[in-house]
């Protein structure tokens, strides 16, 4: 079972970056492929997107969890990165 956490961890965005994302959204009209950061990424790593309509349901359905999240950035950059690859068609 996936336990939930109650925030992001700060200045992480693992989310934004580890996963590709198939579907059109303001700065990457054709999606963004798996590794590259975000074009909505905020300075303070923080999406830029949230709570907006443009935000795609991928992201806005993504939760954090302490499998997903790990102890730190990195450990969830691999995560998600493995992930990306299992789901690969």
């Amino acid at each position: 079972m996936t336990k939930a956490l109650r925030d992001c961890r700060p200045a992480c965005a693992a989310c934004c970056i580890a996963p590709s994302i198939t579907t059109a959204m303001p700065g990457h009209p054709r999606g963004k492929p798996a590794g590259e950061r975000c074009a909505n990424l905020t300075e303070d790593w923080r999406c830029g997107l949230w709570g907006r309509p443009e935000r795609p349901s991928c992201c806005a359905g993504l939760k954090p969890s302490v499998e997903m999240c790990g102890d730190h950035r990195q450990q969830a950059i691999a995560w998600l990165a493995a992930l990306e690859q299992a789901t690969r068609p």
